[in-house]
Formats: structure tokens, sequence, C-alpha cells
């Protein structure tokens, strides 16, 4: 820098900073144990940088568990780095290596691609790291230490203008064709980190480092690289050789070098770029030069000196571990980035019964298995049929045969496989239901009891409980039980091409004290409920929500008597289960989010009300039913208030279960007229008959009566 001229200003550059996740530890465990073994060879590696982070985070050089992969994988919107990986055998040969000749070696190997045209051809070998290593495999503690060779030639670059933006440098319309043109060059490129710009007019191009000869006919040339850099004023390391590259090969042959540092970062479901910085450099050529320039790159450390760094995974290297924290991951980033209050916790501790466990069974534990549910249970009495694996996605083949494994142990079984993180059982039972006569001899009333009780202890030993059988009649006991309980209930159903999702209405604790079930503990009172995304009048009380029963005048009888084929299975497009389970699922965490949780109140506003209301759940609206219909690609979000004389949930028949238990149950089962008559709705119905019926004409204004 001359003192004559005080806008000339030394280059100065962000250096990478190593990331690792548990994943690239875990694979070159493996690699040790299984290839490797005693071979301490260098090994090609890969690694990937990002030139799209926030203000304020660091020149990221990120490695995961494929950057053991032979052919590179880098994620979408990153670019590749090369690496050679030196593992050592033990720590004493970790440490006495020669750092300075393996820097020396990478640094040769750099410099020759730069010379021979390699790096023109492949502008990707400009960006290279070495890793230093030795895994301690006994207590899991890993030694590190990264190298980001760059080369040190030419060392005498100026800024001849103050960094500037990109908006600074191109008009609104020339940074959109600079977008639109780079969008086109990577589609093409097999090195999209580094381009030249060309300008020509009003039209702007971006090209391959191969078209040089045509970018520079007016002694300047726009070299571009992505910019992992999100310091204001200083472009990221990947430069350093750029500029080695521009100086050996086209310094000589421009009067001036202008660098765009793309930085390409998302914003609002958009591209952004205007804050990318734009130098007008002073390059001197090296091209007279033979040796390979003097080079640096030796990572500090946690406490900013050159060394070593030591990370210790002993208690997530265990693979179930691992799985578990990779399982976590997405449900992590939601929180990060989208979701800062969503309750993680609450969610993971949350114990989920699944009655049933056929096609809507699997597709539910698969969801919840996504959510971070780390408790299901699976009840069913059949067996895996041939029928089954290709709709039922825990089965298989091998499941069908000799006579079927029980699906509920099957299915359970099969949770564990593909995450051994879960608690999961399964329980063979019968649940016993009205129109399904229990016999009164001794035997079969013992095993009916011992069912009965079977489905009480899992009802309470768990928070939510879903209802997932064939049949109606079959839903009626645990909706009694689960209203007894006070637990959340969701029950699904499907048609053909329609499906429906219903949350029962958690009934108030006993004298109406405003303690929740555990799993729906929050600081509001039911009374009060904390949502006011809506007027007063547009929501009902999740205390006062129906049943899958209270939309019925008659009581749950034998749905399977006298029916074909088609009648007794069910019978839908393989889509609509899918959906269904989809939708239970997240119905339940929606309200498990709710500040109200089971309590939380259900919008009757109008669907366009939907698409503006304030939500109180992180998540979203927490309906009380949802119906779909596919042939229409249609939902629709219905609600409605409790039925006072329902045959599963009203006060009659709470109190009668709650006073006689399994003699209650008995005379339910066994007489097909008791709910009826116990509830009221035998009254109903005879009101109903004798009333007078008015006929209403089609051609008269008036009406008269039969």
């Amino acid at each position: 820098m001359t003192a004559a001229d005080p806008k000339e200003k030394q280059l100065q550059f962000v250096a990478f900073c190593s990331t690792l996740d548990a994943g690239f530890w875990h694979q070159l465990t493996r690699n040790k144990l299984d290839v490797y073994k005693l071979d301490d060879k260098p090994r090609s590696i890969y690694g990937f940088y990002y030139n799209g982070d926030a203000v304020g985070l660091p020149c990221r050089m990120s490695l995961e568990f494929t950057s053991f992969n032979e052919v590179p994988s880098v994620p979408p919107n990153c670019f590749l780095s090369h690496g050679v990986l030196h593992n050592m055998n033990t720590i004493d040969a970790f440490k006495t290596s020669d750092k300075k000749f393996l820097l020396e070696q990478a640094a040769s190997q750099l410099w020759n691609d730069i010379i021979k045209g390699n790096a023109i051809k492949d502008p990707s070998l400009l960006s290279r790291f070495m890793v230093l290593t030795f895994s301690d495999l006994k207590k899991y503690h890993y030694y590190y230490w990264f190298a980001f060779p760059a080369l040190v030639a030419p060392d005498n670059v100026i800024l001849t203008k103050p960094a500037q933006t990109l908006d600074k440098y191109f008009t609104a319309k020339e940074i959109d064709e600079f977008l639109c043109a780079y969008s086109q060059f990577i589609k093409n490129s097999n090195s999209p980190g580094f381009f030249l710009v060309k300008v020509d007019g009003d039209n702007i191009a971006v090209t391959n480092f191969t078209d040089f000869e045509d970018a520079c006919k007016d002694r300047k040339v726009i070299v571009g690289f992505c910019d992992p850099s999100t310091m204001d004023s200083y472009p990221g390391w990947p430069l350093r050789n750029l500029l080695t590259l521009v100086a050996y090969h086209w310094a000589d042959k421009v009067d001036e070098v202008i660098v765009v540092c793309f930085r390409n970062r998302a914003r609002d479901g958009k591209r952004e770029i205007n804050h990318s910085l734009v130098l007008h450099l002073n390059v001197p050529s090296i091209a007279s030069t033979a040796e390979c320039p003097k080079s640096v790159g030796w990572e500090k450390n946690q406490r900013q000196k050159l060394g070593p760094r030591m990370v210790n995974l002993s208690s997530s290297m265990d693979p179930t571990r691992l799985a578990e924290s990779s399982v976590d991951l997405n449900l992590k980033l939601m929180r990060w980035r989208l979701l800062p209050s969503l309750d993680l916790d609450g969610i993971a501790q949350t114990k989920c019964l699944l009655l049933g466990s056929g096609t809507l069974g699997c597709n539910v534990a698969r969801c919840l298995l996504g959510w971070g549910i780390r408790t299901i249970t699976f009840v069913d009495n059949s067996r895996v049929s041939y029928s089954n694996p290709v709709r039922q996605t825990l089965f298989e083949f091998e499941d069908c045969l000799e006579g079927g494994k029980p699906k509920a142990a099957a299915a359970a079984e099969k949770l564990k496989k593909i995450f051994p993180g879960v608690n999961s059982s399964g329980h063979e039972l019968s649940i016993p239901m009205p129109g399904h006569p229990v016999n009164t001899t001794e035997a079969t009333l013992a095993q009916a009891k011992k069912d009965v009780s079977r489905l009480e202890q899992l009802i309470d030993d768990h928070d939510v409980v879903f209802l997932l059988m064939d049949t109606r009649e079959s839903r009626w006991l645990p909706t009694l039980v689960g209203a007894s309980k006070r637990k959340i209930v969701i029950n699904a159903a499907l048609g053909f091409d329609t499906f429906m999702v219903v949350r029962h209405g958690l009934k108030l604790p006993k004298g109406g004290a405003a303690q929740k079930p555990e799993v729906a503990k929050k600081t509001t009172s039911p009374e009060s409920p904390a949502s006011d995304e809506t007027k007063p009048n547009t929501v009902i009380p999740g205390s006062e929500l129906g049943c899958y029963f209270c939309n019925d005048v008659v009581a749950p009888g034998n749905s399977t008597k006298d029916r074909t084929l088609d009648q007794q299975c069910t019978v839908t497009r393989p889509g609509i289960s899918m959906m269904t389970g989809a939708l239970a699922v997240e119905l339940l965490i929606t309200l498990l989010q709710h500040p109200d949780g089971g309590y939380a109140p259900a919008d009757t506003s109008s669907k366009d009300d939907h698409l503006s209301s304030e939500f109180v759940s992180p998540l979203g609206l927490v309906p009380h039913q949802i119906r779909g219909f596919l042939s229409r690609f249609n939902h629709v979000l219905p609600a409605s208030l409790a039925f006072h004389l329902c045959t599963a949930c009203s006060e009659h028949v709470l109190q009668e279960y709650e006073k006689r238990g399994f003699e209650f149950l008995l005379d339910a089962f066994n007489n097909p007229t008791y709910l009826e008559d116990l509830t009221g709705l035998t009254e109903l119905q005879k009101e109903t008959q004798d009333a007078e019926i008015w006929d209403f004409s089609d051609d008269e204004s008036v009406h008269s009566m039969e």
C-alpha cells in the first residue's frame, strides 16, 4: 500500500472455520474399524461451504458422513471443497506429524493445478482442505486439526476502490439479469462456485473460466466466486487461491480485475443478492514464478492459537444414541428458525395408545415417530394377512407366513427396527362391543372382564388414545373410558374417498376444577380458554365438544352382521389412510402446542375467516373435526357440541359406568336397547314418531296437513 494514495488498501480475507457433525465421526469410526484398520495412508474426502448465511455466522467449511463418498455429494446451494484425510493410528503419531511438510504437500498440488490449467477447467480445485485426525475409539475422543491451504502469491493485492455492495455497482435490472444468468450457468457447470461475468452493453452473461479470452476484450475482467463470508467488507478464504490463478494466467492481459463476491441469501422465499460485494483490485502478474509460493492455512483452536482440537462424543457415538440425535435434528431445526416456542420435550413425553394396528395404525405410528413421540403402544386382535403389507406400511411378506404374526406385536417390533429409541409394545386384545353379546358362561365372562380391565389400564397409562378400528361399535368402549379418565381421544374413520378426523371433547374434572391431564397441563383455565383468535361466539370450548357418537340418535350395534365381503372390509382409495393418519397426528401435535392443551376451543368461523385468523397454537388452527372429500380434493372443518343424550360420553352414561363398572358394560353389550333407554333416546324416538308431520308441496303456496 502506497502512502501517496490513501484510497488504496491491502486486501484481507476471512478464514474458514471447520464444522463437523456427529455423522462424520460415526462414519470415520466405521471406516477405521472395517476399512482403514492400521493403514494410515492419505485418503480423499470432501467438504462443502455455503454462501447464503446470515450476517454474523462464521465462514464455515462443513463435513458430514457423506464426506467419505467416492462420488462427492454436496447439498443444494452449497459448493464442493476437495480434502485429504490423514488418520493417524496413535496419539503420538498425531502429535509428531510434520505439519509443515503436510501443508507444503497440499500447496504443491494446488500450485500444479493452477499452472497446468486444471483449475481453469475445474475451478473447484481451488478450494482445498486437509484434516489430521486421531480417533480414540475406547473413549470416543476425536483429535483433529484442519488446514485450508492458501498460496501467498501475489502478496501485494491492492484495493483500488473501497469495497461496495452489488446494488451500488449494478442497477436493479442488471442485478435481476445477473441472477438469471447465474441460475442458467449452474445448470450446465460442474463447478458453480467460480465463474466469469461478461457485460456487453445491457446484456450480462455468466460463463466458465475457459471463456476468459472472450471476457476481457476491453482489458477488464470480472471474476466471480460464491463467497461464504458474511462480513460487510471482507471476502472469504476461496478468493485467495482464485487471485493466484488470476495473477498467474490473466493479470498481464488486463488492466483491472473486478471481483464479484457472490452471496446468495434466501429471504421470504426469494433469493437476495444485493449484499454481495464488488472489489476493484490491482493484481500483479506472477506468470514468471516457477517455484511453488509459500502457503498458510492451519486453523486456530478454540483459544485462537495454532493447535489441534478435541471432541468428546462418548455420549452420542452409540448407534442408538446417534439415531436419536439424528431423528430429532429436523424438529430442532424447525424450532431454531421457524417455531421458537415449539415444546419438543412435551411432545416427546406424550404417551400414545393406538387402538388398531392396521392401515391407519401403521400410518399414524410412522407420523408420531417423525414428531419425536417416544412411547407408542399398539392394540389389535388380528393377524397379518397377505393383503396387508402393500397398504399397512409396518408389515412385510414374511409377517404373513404360517398364519400371520399378531398385528400389534409385529407393528411394535417393526417400529423399533426403524428407530431403536422408541418405547413400543403390542397387545393382542379383543375389545367388547355393544351389539356383540357376551356369553354368560363363567369362562366367557371372566375373559370379557379381563379384556375390559386391560383396556382400562392401558388407557390409564397413556396420555392420548387414537381410535383407528374398522367398526363403529368397537370405538364405543374406549370412547367411554377415555371420557371418564379425561384423556385426549383422536378418532379417525375412512370411507371409499372420504375421511373424518375428530378430537373428542375433553370433560372437565369432577367438581369443575381447572387442573388438566399431565399432557395438556398449561397455565390457563379450561373455563377461560386462552384462545382469542376469533370472537367469543365463534368458538366452542374444548370441554363442550362432541365425541364420535354425539351425532347419533341410535346406540352402536353390530355393523358386520349380514355384510358382503366389500362391506366387511374397509375399501378405500390407497392414499386416504395416509392423509387421514397424517392429519390425525398433526391435529394432536397442534392441540398439544395450544396454551389450553386438550381444552383448546374449536373455531367455528367461516372458511374465509380461518385463512386470516390469529393463531394461538404456534402450529395453527385447532379444529374439532376435519372431513375430507378426495373426489373433490376438499377439506371442511365442522364443529359440534356434545349431545346430552350421547350413548358414549353423556353424563348419564359416565355416571353409570363409574358407579357400576363391568356390570353396566355387560348390560350395554347384551341389551340392544339399554343405552337408548338409559340416555332417553328411546323416548326421543317415540316423541318423533308420534309427532305430526307436515307435507310441503312444490306447487302450492298453502300447505296442508295429511
